[in-house]
Order: C-alpha cells, then sequence, then structure tokens
C-alpha cells in the first residue's frame, strides 16, 4: 500500500485553521502578531477568504485583492501555506439587494431576507455567474502563488430552495430520469393512491409543508435532487478553479453524519474528502469513551467516502464551541487526545474553527486558538502548540492509509426512507444511532470498520455488517450474495429489503431481490414494542451462549438480560433469556437456514430470532429483533474468527488504530479515561515518547502513543 501525500510542501500534517484577517484590517498590530503565534503554535496552513466577499467585492465589479494578497505573501514568507477558499458560502448585501433571486424560498414558498449563511439559491442562474467571475478572478491572481495549496469551496454546503428555479431543474431531473415517460414515475411512485396521479411533469410540484408530502416518492427524490443540485453547483465552482489551476486540489467541508446531502454522491468530484469535527465533550449521557468512539465512527465515515486517499479534518474547536446545548470546555489533555484520533482514524491534517476570536457578531464566542486576550500563555495556546510539536515527531505517518478488513453498509437513500415510511414506531426509528452503536461494539473488539454504501464493491472485506438495510439499491443483493459466496462474513439485521430504490414493497415476503434464499428466511410481520414491553432471545446454539455467558458474567459491559428477575452470577433465578429485545421484532418463516436464537416471550415464543445460513463459502446471518450491541458480541466474534480477523481485547476506554504504507506501519493508541492503563501485547517504538516497548505499553491518564513495531 503506497503512501498517498496530499501536500508535499507541507512535509508532513497540515496544522492550521480558519484565520479571518479581513476582521482585523484596522489593526495592522495585530496581524502581524498573529504570524508570530501561528510559528509559535507549529502552525503551518491556514484557510483564508471563506466568508470574504464583502471585502474582496464591496461594491458589484469593484474588486479588492491587495488586502488578501499580502496575507498570503506575509503566511508564505514565513512558512506557513494557504487554502484558499471561494467565499460563496454568504453573499454581500449588494448582490441580494440587486438580485433578490439569489435568495432563497423557503418551504412555505415565501422568498428569504437577506441575512446569515448558506442561504442562495443553487440553481440561480446570477448567482452562479457571480460566483463563476469571482472563482475565476481568485484563481487568476493567486492560482500561481507558490503558497497556496488547495481551494475549498464555499462552506459546510446544506438547505433546499423552493424557488421557480429551482422547481424547473426539479421537473427537469425528473423527466431526465424517467425517460420523459410520465407514467414510469406515477409507476415508481404508485400515484394512483389517493388519486394523486400526474399527467405531465409540470404538474409535480416540490413537497412544500402547505402541499404535497404524502407520496413517498417525491419526498425521497427531492432529497436527492437537492444533493445533484448542491452537488453540481460545487462541481461548477470545481470546473472554473481546475479550468485555470489545475494543479491545485479542491475539497468542501462536510458534517459528520449530515442528513440533508448524500456525501456518497458529492465526494467523487472532491480531490479530498474534508470535515468539521465538533463532539459533545464531557457530556452527562455517556462517557467519555462513548463519545470518542462515535466521533471514530464519523472518521471513518469520512475516510470511506474517498477511499484511498487521506481525509482532512478541516475545522474543529481547540476549546469550545458557541451552539451546543451547553458549550462545556475540553478539560487539560482531550484537545491532544481529539487531534490524535483524526490522525489516527486518517485525516492528514488538523485544523481549527477558528485561529483568533472575533470582537462582535454571532461567533465572538466560539473557541479559537488566540483567545480575546491576545497572548500565548493561555492554556488552550499551549495545548495546541503541544500538538504542533507532536505533529512534527510523527510527519513519517503522513499520507499512509487505514485499511479495514470489515465494513459497515450505510446508505444515505436507506436513512430518508427509514424517516419517511409511516411504520414502526415513529419515535424509535434510530437508524443512525443502530448503525454507530453496531460499529462501537466492533471497535471495542479491536476491529476498525470503514463505512460503505451497499452498492460498492466489497471485495476489500471479509466482515460485512447491514442494518436495518430496509432500502435495496438496484445490485445491492448480487452485490451481498458474491460477498458471502466468495466466503465472506455477513450479518443482516430486521426490516431487511422491504423497499426497491422507488420505495415499492418487495411482493412475495421480505427480504426482497433473491435475499430470502441468500439468509433462507421469510419475515412474515414485524412488532412494535412499546417501551414497557419485555422480550427476549433464548440462544440455542451452545457456543454463542457459552461466549455470551462468560461475558455477562466475566465483564460490565456484557449482555443485558430480559425480564428484569434473572441474577446472572448468583445463581438464584433461571435465566431467561440471552439478549433483551426491545422496540422492535419480526416474526421469521424459516426455509433452511439454521436456527441459534428464538424468542422467549409473546404469542412468536420459540420461533426463530438468530440465524444463519451457509451459501458458496460464506456465511449469512439474519438477527430478527433490535437487541443491545453489546448482546450481540459474541456473534460478532464468530465471524471475525471465521473469517481471520483477530480480535483484540483492549482495556476499557482505550482506542487503537493503525495506519500503514508500503514498508510503514503505525499503531495509534489513545487512552480515553482518567486512569493510566496498562496494553499488552505491544512492541516497538513510541515515536512521540522515543521510547522503546517491549510487550506492554504503559499510558498514562489520557495518554497518547504511536508507535513503529519492531
Amino acid at each position: 500500500m503506497e503512501k498517498k501525500i496530499l501536500f508535499p510542501q507541507v512535509g508532513g500534517f497540515v496544522h492550521g485553521g480558519d484565520y479571518n484577517p479581513e476582521q482585523w484590517l484596522d489593526r495592522p498590530d495585530i496581524l502581524e502578531e498573529d504570524v508570530r503565534l501561528m510559528k509559535k503554535a507549529g502552525i503551518n496552513s491556514m484557510s483564508v477568504g471563506i466568508f470574504s466577499w464583502s471585502v474582496l467585492e464591496p461594491a458589484e465589479g469593484e474588486f479588492h485583492f491587495e488586502w488578501l494578497e499580502e496575507i498570503i505573501d506575509r503566511l508564505y514568507e514565513n512558512g506557513i501555506y494557504t487554502v484558499l477558499a471561494t467565499p460563496s458560502g454568504a453573499r454581500p448585501a449588494w448582490l441580494d439587494e440587486k438580485y433578490p433571486e439569489a435568495r432563497r424560498v423557503n418551504r412555505m414558498g415565501m422568498r428569504e431576507h437577506h441575512g446569515g449563511r448558506h442561504n442562495h439559491c443553487m440553481s440561480s442562474p446570477v448567482y452562479r455567474e457571480k460566483v463563476a467571475v469571482m472563482d475565476r478572478k481568485l484563481a487568476e491572481k493567486f492560482g500561481s502563488h507558490p503558497g497556496v495549496i488547495m481551494y475549498h469551496i464555499s462552506n459546510e454546503f446544506s438547505g433546499e430552495c423552493y424557488c421557480d428555479h429551482c422547481v424547473k431543474r426539479f421537473r427537469g431531473y425528473l423527466a431526465e430520469k424517467y425517460d420523459h415517460d410520465i407514467e414510469k414515475l406515477n409507476h415508481a411512485w404508485w400515484t394512483t393512491f389517493w388519486s394523486h396521479r400526474y399527467n405531465n411533469f409540470e404538474q409535480i410540484e416540490p413537497p412544500f409543508v402547505h402541499g404535497e408530502t404524502s407520496v413517498m416518492g417525491l419526498n425521497l427524490e427531492w432529497k436527492r435532487f437537492t444533493t445533484w443540485n448542491t452537488n453540481d453547483f460545487m462541481k461548477a465552482e470545481a470546473a472554473v478553479l481546475h479550468s485555470v489551476t489545475p494543479h491545485i486540489p479542491v475539497t468542501a467541508n462536510l458534517m459528520r453524519m449530515f442528513g440533508g446531502l448524500d456525501y456518497r454522491k458529492m465526494a467523487p468530484d472532491m480531490d479530498v474528502v474534508s470535515w468539521d469535527n465538533y463532539p459533545t465533550f464531557h457530556n452527562d449521557w455517556e462517557t467519555l469513551a462513548d463519545t470518542a468512539y462515535e466521533t471514530a465512527f464519523q472518521h471513518a465515515l469520512m475516510r470511506s467516502l474517498k477511499r484511498g486517499v487521506p481525509f482532512m479534518m478541516m475545522e474543529s474547536a481547540p476549546g469550545l464551541v458557541n451552539w451546543q446545548k451547553v458549550n462545556k470546555v475540553k478539560r487539560p489533555g482531550i484537545h491532544r487526545l481529539a487531534c490524535l484520533q483524526a490522525v489516527a482514524c486518517g485525516s492528514d491534517s488538523v485544523q481549527y474553527f477558528q485561529w483568533r476570536k472575533g470582537r462582535g457578531s454571532y461567533e465572538q464566542f466560539h473557541g479559537a486558538v488566540v483567545d480575546h486576550m491576545g497572548t500565548d500563555d493561555t492554556r488552550i495556546f499551549k495545548e495546541v502548540a503541544e500538538v504542533g510539536e507532536l505533529l512534527k515527531r510523527i510527519a513519517p505517518a503522513a499520507g499512509t492509509l487505514v485499511k479495514t478488513k470489515a465494513a459497515m453498509l450505510f446508505d444515505w437513500d436507506n436513512r430518508w426512507a427509514i424517516e419517511d415510511m409511516k411504520a414502526l414506531g415513529q419515535e424509535t426509528k434510530k437508524y443512525e444511532e443502530t448503525c454507530i452503536n453496531i460499529w462501537k461494539e466492533f471497535f471495542r473488539l479491536g476491529v476498525d470498520m470503514d463505512i460503505v454504501g451497499s452498492d460498492e464493491d466489497l471485495s476489500p472485506y471479509d466482515v460485512v455488517v447491514a442494518p436495518m438495510l430496509y432500502m435495496l439499491q438496484p445490485g445491492t443483493a448480487a452485490n451481498l450474495r458474491a460477498f458471502v459466496e466468495r466466503g465472506g462474513q455477513l450479518l443482516a439485521t430486521y426490516l431487511l429489503g422491504y423497499v426497491d430504490s422507488e420505495q415499492l414493497c418487495y411482493l412475495g415476503g421480505f427480504p426482497g431481490d433473491g435475499l430470502k434464499e441468500l439468509f433462507g428466511i421469510v419475515s412474515e410481520e414485524i412488532d412494535s414494542l412499546y417501551p414497557a414491553d419485555r422480550n427476549g432471545i433464548i440462544l440455542t446454539d451452545d457456543a454463542l451462549r457459552a461466549a455470551g455467558s462468560a461475558i455477562s458474567c466475566g465483564n460490565s459491559r456484557g449482555g443485558s438480560l430480559a425480564g428484569g428477575t434473572t441474577e446472572c452470577c448468583g445463581g438464584q433465578a433461571e435465566k431467561k433469556a440471552d439478549w433483551e429485545v426491545a422496540e422492535y421484532a419480526e416474526i421469521l418463516r424459516v426455509q433452511d437456514a439454521q436456527v441459534l436464537g428464538t424468542y422467549a416471550d409473546d404469542f412468536y415464543q420459540g420461533s426463530a430470532a438468530v440465524t444463519c445460513k451457509s451459501h458458496g463459502k460464506g456465511n449469512a446471518y439474519y438477527v430478527a429483533a433490535r437487541t443491545g450491541a453489546a448482546d450481540m458480541r459474541p456473534l460478532f466474534e464468530r465471524m471475525l474468527a471465521d473469517a481471520g480477523i483477530s480480535v483484540r481485547r483492549l482495556p476499557e476506554g482505550v482506542e487503537c488504530h493503525v495506519r500503514s504504507g508500503e514498508e510503514d506501519r503505525y499503531e495509534f493508541y489513545l487512552n480515553w479515561t482518567k486512569e493510566a492503563v496498562s496494553v499488552p501485547g505491544v512492541e516497538g517504538r513510541d515515536i512521540v515518547s522515543g521510547a522503546q516497548i517491549t510487550d506492554r505499553l504503559e499510558l498514562p491518564a489520557y495518554g497518547v502513543a504511536v508507535v513503529c513495531p519492531l
């Protein structure tokens, strides 16, 4: 596996953040001081120009780039490179005044007023024209500057527009998709229901809040269109930049598992994927380690959007943010952990929002490297400088990749379809939470997983998990069958294969499209449970039961028991169930699968709840009910063992990732607990401390290590 160096100029990892010098043009002393402080903090890159349009072009056609040129020159002269942003994320007032069509129309059909950000119409021809003019001038002015290493397109794409331009484009998008045949659309959307049939594409409107919202096909296609239209806007910006400077890569900063856009459709048109990372550290509903593991999931999602290339953490808070429900300060040591976690998961950058706190407006109290105090002796500044030194020490790891043999399937289409379906418990669908919890349990077993689409190539993987894969894309079923036939270990759960990509239910029983034969089961009904309802799964497979008993008796994270009457180790009550069931339980008709577990209660007591069917060289497992991810750990371990993937039990709260290149291998260890821990089975040199490790790595509280095996 060769290294994929993003920025050879930097000579390692990018360390920087969002810099807004236009807010300080009346304070040249502060601009000079910024550079001194950047060098002291180990900063080697700054993102500039993200919301600078009103300063770059204060009036239409009046361009002022001299201040930006001075900033880029000064940074470069001091060894600091520039990620140059296009300013399209927020429009100047003169543009909205003269061209009101650039402003979005909301779901009520009302034109938005000027203000805020991310509220421009992606379809507006005049807005696209003005953006293209700005982008071309920036590329022509700065594209040959040796200090400019990347373009940052817009900022955190989001939202939708219901204006006439967007409605027209939506209709054209639909006509193209359905071959200009309205009857194809009517069939796909099942519009004879409630007499919603269309005679032509001109009759179709988006799902206005006071309009048509009951046609699932319309709702889903609007979301797909919003992604398509946003991506088309992003591609238009990239095309202008690349036409002038094809050698400079482009990115657009994404927002974790954002629900409004299908990032998997956008990633191919970025040279590098980047995202903005703002965990709710130190919250009161989970442990710090749980917060960290969920963040690792988000990193894995971004890493998997463009496999084979490092991603970038474009934004993170060096201290606190200003928009969470409780804006809590990072405790000492957490910043270093969070930064190294991003790198461990495959990021080749650690970047912050923001460099210096502004004096006014919405983000004046958002955390920054440089506080309103303006000094270098604050705790936050010192911790950022410490990260700068750490990144220099581990610079040889830049360009290496995370390679894993396990993957989870996660589709935005599937997510949207589950959210919109009128079924199950309206408040308990929890698709994202279910995926994250299962991913975290594999992670606790020392197994990193990629997060891929259901129609992607699965040949790099030996274990694949598909939670709640309600919607099947064309080719998904064949993809899964081929994976199992060649020896893959596949796990699917309840709600598998109910609808096709148009959200039409499969006939003949679920799962559809031939998956009944792959798994050897038919789902006849699905029961939604109230919070007070109780059921469980009794394992009928001796090996699984023994493994589950060992976990529940010997580990505080073991499987919970149904019924509430069992004492695990005391022997005072008979065990009623091995796994607890909550919220959903499918009732299966077994065809030719092996039954590994049955329901403990209700009228479907004794019927199959966990099954396995061997197919080709592999196995297809099915769990028909929602049960705790920790309960399923013995099943995960069996799959990993059959796939030849080693399980590694790390101390609770310790995280491990591996990055590797052609010859290099780096093991990253992170301790998210307040206690010192000892990690067995580690040998090599810790390039953070310089220590030689033989057999056992000692990590202090909130400690980190990057070990190169001997």
